[in-house]
């Protein structure tokens, strides 16, 4: 088993990776600057969300008050910080599959019979994850039966959001400081009273221990309780039982003991701590260890926990014409470079170049300037940047990459690169006819995905369609 600092590094890694690739500069700026003129469909557009809402028909089924109630908070949704916040899969920092996450709570509405209406996120199932898009739409308890079978139509218990506005509502991002830990107050307290893993393993496991108390008071408040169990979930089969107690008149705060361990089963029916109250923030603790730089991290989240910070503009994308690469080819360095669109050798004239690609095509061995080429087109060192960029949806900083390195008028020749790219289209099509409706299970592995499975899971066993 590992040990909770090993656990706690691999987190941290992943968050890390996150960070740099799930959701880049240029989406942020995109999304915030339609969302600062009040167009919040164009700022889901932006952040690659897909809206299904429809106010009007919302103020047919549901009533005027509650439609208001809506339109209210998407004015507000920053769509960029709520995928900064999205629960995460081990071992790229993928969207958890599968997932229908509840925002918001606006029931019982007069229309609905007293049941509750809810603004509700959707990730879509691992096998037609392509582009990492999500979806935004409302729940009803009484729909589930019209709903796809993928997500799962109920809102997760564990990745709840409906607590915790500040991870997506802009009117409230600066209350990450304090939700987080990063400044301690009164209300962070929780008190061991009974046998239980040590508070300090499980703090240097990046569990928030300080918070535990305060958030699971929020959530019986929810339930509509002042005390009682709540269960923490510590891994797939261990769960923490905290006895919540109210505060007194002589306390400031509610208080938590443990109230002890089980390995499920008995846990079931109790309100369950969100994971987002369970864990330490990432970005904070991302901070705290070095591992990213203040202007690296969304603009609210910046503000929220380094206040007073400058935030920086966002950095311009890769440049087209990149400066020339050197290469050793017999005995001399020479350049390579793009030269109208089109990596070519800037040593060599064209002549001598049409006679070794002729050798070459005899299967003579080119030159190494045309060598480093046709490495280039098909197995380049930035590969696995260009992976990551498109595993998260980033196809417009996958291709600018790829024309920095290759110039924009390129033809990518037969191999990794190329397959990478056309893997990733076809799994956008993928996508297409799930959220149409036209496949509503896993098609058969091709084999890029039974080797995506096999070098990639966290505990590889057998190979399995992504």
């Amino acid at each position: 088993m590992r040990s909770p600092a090993a656990n706690a590094d691999s987190r941290l890694s992943l968050w890390r990776q996150v960070r740099e690739y799930a959701v880049p500069p240029s989406m942020i700026e995109a999304a915030t600057a339609r969302r600062h003129v009040g167009d919040w469909a164009a700022a889901c557009a932006a952040a690659r969300v897909d809206a299904d809402l429809d106010l009007r028909a919302v103020t047919r089924h549901h009533g005027r008050e509650l439609a208001a109630r809506l339109r209210d908070d998407l004015r507000h949704l920053a769509p960029d910080l709520l995928r900064w916040h999205l629960p995460r899969i081990a071992p790229d920092g993928l969207l958890r599959p599968g997932l229908t996450i509840a925002l918001a709570s606006y029931g019982p509405a007069e229309h609905d019979g007293g049941e509750p209406v809810h603004l509700v996120v959707r990730t879509p199932p691992a096998w037609a994850d392509a582009g990492q898009r999500i979806s935004l739409t409302l729940w009803t308890r009484s729909r589930d039966a019209g709903d796809r079978p993928h997500p799962p139509p109920h809102p997760d218990r564990r990745y709840r959001l409906d607590l915790h506005r500040h991870l997506w509502d802009a009117r409230r991002s600066d209350e990450l400081r304090s939700r987080s830990g990063a400044r301690r107050s009164p209300v962070d307290t929780v008190t061991a009273t009974c046998p239980g893993p040590p508070w300090d393993t499980l703090r240097e496991g990046g569990y928030a221990v300080h918070r535990w108390a305060a958030e699971a008071a929020l959530l019986l408040r929810a339930e509509g309780r002042a005390s009682g169990a709540v269960a923490v979930r510590l891994g797939p089969r261990r769960r923490l039982l905290l006895d919540v107690a109210a505060a007194g008149p002589d306390q400031r705060s509610p208080t938590a003991r443990i109230a002890g361990a089980s390995r499920a089963g008995p846990v079931a029916g109790l309100p369950v701590l969100p994971d987002a109250a369970t864990w330490t923030a990432p970005d904070l603790e991302l901070l705290r260890h070095g591992l990213i730089e203040v202007h690296q991290l969304h603009p609210l989240v910046a503000a929220a926990l380094a206040p007073g910070h400058q935030a920086a503009g966002t950095p311009p994308s890769p440049e087209p014409a990149a400066a020339p690469r050197l290469v050793d080819c017999r005995g001399a360095r020479h350049r390579i470079g793009l030269v109208d669109g089109v990596l070519t050798p800037l040593d060599h004239d064209p002549a001598e170049i049409r006679r070794e690609e002729l050798l070459a095509a005899l299967t003579g061995t080119p030159l190494p300037c045309l060598r480093a080429i046709d490495e280039a087109h098909r197995r380049p060192e930035c590969l696995p940047d260009i992976r990551a960029r498109l595993d998260h949806g980033d196809t417009a900083g996958a291709l600018a990459t790829v024309e920095a390195l290759l110039g924009p008028d390129a033809l990518l020749r037969d191999g990794n690169l190329r397959e990478e790219l056309e893997n990733a289209a076809l799994r956008r099509i993928t996508y297409g006819l799930f959220r149409v409706g036209l496949i509503g299970h896993s098609p058969a592995p091709t084999t890029r995905d039974l080797r995506f499975k096999r070098d990639r899971r966290s505990h590889p066993r057998h190979a399995i369609a992504r």
